[in-house]
């Protein structure tokens, strides 16, 4: 049992559990590797678009977090494989200050995840997953449904062409993200086109998948990112994918797994 994508106390719109009640709990459900992947603070000139401006982790914690991971590695060793490592968004326009903390941490990472979760619409930025509230506006400013998933789709390319530097992730987290409030704003019918679309560039690029388990359990969205059919699509492509729990508690952990393929996993 191998998870890839798990977040942290240092995650400022997660919980308070602890770095070590999450190993506990992984070492209890029987994970052999797990890897914390904290949201990487975002660049300090790009304003979070979320209400308490909490999308990710203080850059003054950042050291703290790494040296912590350092600690339980040795700790834990005998126990459970633990990686350290960050979920990284890009946002377009902001490659350059990305790379810089790539460039500055990147080497003491063991693992890591490239997100999209900012879109830029016509009037403002958007968080596409905060919350159903901000998705209606984001669909509204983009001009309809299908406008904001191409928009989406674009920057998820536009994220594996991008020049973020030697220690750039190869992981593109929760590929479908944009789904995540789908039971309330149905996906237009050409989503899976672009889907596969985006599925040969990662091919093409020899990146790997976050298969993610957290949209199972979102109750606008009841799958996993990315669904069941476009999974084996990528399997079927010989694109690796890594279960990723995208917990945000201790009790988190295995989050979704029940629901997908596990002879997909790479392992």
């Amino acid at each position: 049992m191998i998870d890839g994508h798990i977040h942290t106390p240092y995650c400022p719109h997660g919980s308070s559990d602890t770095l070590k009640s999450y190993i506990e709990q992984a070492i209890k459900r029987g994970y052999q590797s797990m890897t914390f992947t904290e949201h990487a603070p975002l660049p300090s000139t790009f304003e979070d678009p979320v209400p308490d401006k909490d999308s990710g982790m203080s850059f003054r914690q950042v050291e703290e977090y790494l040296k912590e991971i350092d600690r339980l590695k040795t700790e834990y060793k005998r126990e459970i494989h633990i990686q350290k490592g960050f979920e990284v968004d890009y946002i377009e326009g902001y490659e350059k200050e990305v790379e810089g903390f790539l460039n500055t941490y990147g080497p003491s990472l063991d693992d890591s995840i490239l997100s999209v979760h900012f879109l830029k619409g016509q009037s403002q930025w958007y968080c596409i997953d905060y919350s159903p509230d901000m998705y209606r506006e984001a669909i509204h400013d983009f001009g309809g449904i299908d406008r904001l998933y191409q928009a989406y789709y674009n920057t998820l390319t536009q994220s594996v062409l991008s020049e973020l530097g030697e220690y750039k992730p190869n992981r593109v987290g929760h590929m479908t993200l944009v789904k995540k409030f789908q039971y309330l704003y149905p996906a237009p019918e050409n989503w899976e086109k672009q889907a596969h679309s985006f599925l040969e560039l990662v091919q093409d690029h020899g990146y790997t998948l976050d298969y993610n388990g957290a949209g199972v359990v979102k109750e606008h969205c009841k799958e996993t990112y990315p669904p069941l059919q476009t999974a084996r699509q990528a399997s079927s492509m010989g694109i690796p994918l890594i279960y990723g729990s995208d917990a945000h508690t201790a009790a988190g952990l295995g989050q979704g797994y029940d629901s997908i393929d596990s002879q997909l996993l790479k392992l």
